[in-house]
């Protein structure tokens, strides 16, 4: 295999490695509670992706993965750490279910096209603060993503236990339904909302944008180079903005999705953690909108095998956050692997031996 193949081959490799690693690393965390990993992975597998019930629960948990992802990995190509999914999720999902109980009686096309651009222009204005803080007062945008995603979360529990609460949501507070018009439909063929597909396309979109376009190739050298980007005329601070409310909007929608399809309002139920869990996927795939299809499903099941986990081996609820917490930690710490392995190291080429002439 040439070199090109080799170093395609990396960011496949260890990513994959990682996995191992953590996966050996839980099973020792499973064998000191007194049960067999080996019958602990087939029962999560079973889980995920045993029947075709598993495989659509899974990609019901992975459709909000594929939007919460591309917060964190469209703002990656410029070199920026955003892990403010969860609060563009919040803010977005309750703008969504404001408008869709406000437009109570209209087209229900109509009214969920105005739910979704409601809830990408505020959760992507919500993110991009976080860019034009780092552009303009140099503000890390890894601290004022995190501390964004708090500020929309409270606003998310004022509004919704307050003014928008609905007074028949007694021990759960919860905004009005939004009625069964507004609510997204199935794909054909399989028991899982739409939301599934905004987030296969989003993926797509977000692909090409960022590598096979003008714009994504600015936003690579900006992330490559600050300097050199500014050298050669690239207006970094709105290439900055851009991608953070494209990323924070990719969010928004999530949260719509949730909503509409899930749970017909928004509540407490909605922060679930996707925009954390979406962090790690974007990590897990390298920043690579196609990648991330694959590890959001595979995070996707594992989400769903934790209730399993604890009804069958009596194992705490927050079995399945230790294992995304170890798997976190092993990806940052194979980041350090990136062209240094021998194994995708450039072979160089053979040298030609010298002829070398005696001077008599």
């Amino acid at each position: 295999m040439g070199a090109e193949g080799r170093s395609r081959l990396e960011p496949v490799v260890i990513p994959l490695g990682a996995v191992a690693v953590t996966l050996a690393l839980f099973g020792v965390f499973v064998a000191t509670l007194g049960h067999s990993p080996l019958e602990v992975y087939s029962e999560m597998y079973e889980t995920a992706f045993g029947s075709l019930f598993s495989i659509e629960n899974t990609l019901r948990r992975a459709a909000p993965l594929l939007l919460t992802a591309l917060c964190t990995a469209i703002p990656a190509r410029l070199g920026l750490i955003i892990i403010g999914g969860e609060g563009a999720l919040a803010v977005g999902g309750l703008a969504a279910a404001a408008i869709g109980v406000w437009m109570q009686g209209t087209s229900p096309v109509l009214a969920l096209t105005i739910m979704m651009v409601a809830a990408f222009l505020i959760a992507g204005a919500f993110i991009a603060a976080a860019g034009a803080m780092r552009i303009y007062r140099g503000v890390n945008e890894t601290i004022s993503s995190l501390l964004l995603a708090y500020i929309g979360i409270a606003f998310f529990n004022h509004f919704v236990e307050g003014a928008l609460r609905d007074p028949q949501s007694l021990n759960k507070p919860s905004t009005r339904p939004i009625g069964d018009d507004f609510a997204l439909g199935t794909v054909p063929g399989l028991d899982v909302h739409w939301g599934l597909g905004f987030g296969l396309i989003a993926c797509l979109i977000a692909w090409v944008l960022m590598l096979r376009t003008t714009f994504g190739f600015s936003a690579s050298v900006v992330g490559g180079n600050l300097r050199a980007a500014k050298l050669a005329g690239l207006n970094v601070g709105k290439l900055t903005i851009i991608s953070c409310f494209l990323a924070g909007g990719a969010a928004g929608i999530a949260g719509m999705v949730e909503v509409s399809a899930v749970h017909g309002a928004a509540n407490a139920s909605l922060l679930a953690g996707y925009g954390y869990t979406g962090i790690l996927v974007a990590f897990l795939a390298r920043q690579n909108p196609l990648a991330i299809i694959p590890v959001a499903v595979l995070l996707g099941g594992l989400n769903v095998s934790g209730g399993t986990l604890q009804r069958t081996f009596s194992m705490p609820d927050a079995t399945v956050s230790v294992l995304q917490g170890t798997l976190f930690i092993v990806i940052l710490a194979s980041e350090t692997l990136y062209g240094k392995l021998p194994l995708f190291a450039p072979r160089s080429a053979p040298t030609k031996p010298s002829v070398k002439l005696a001077v008599v």
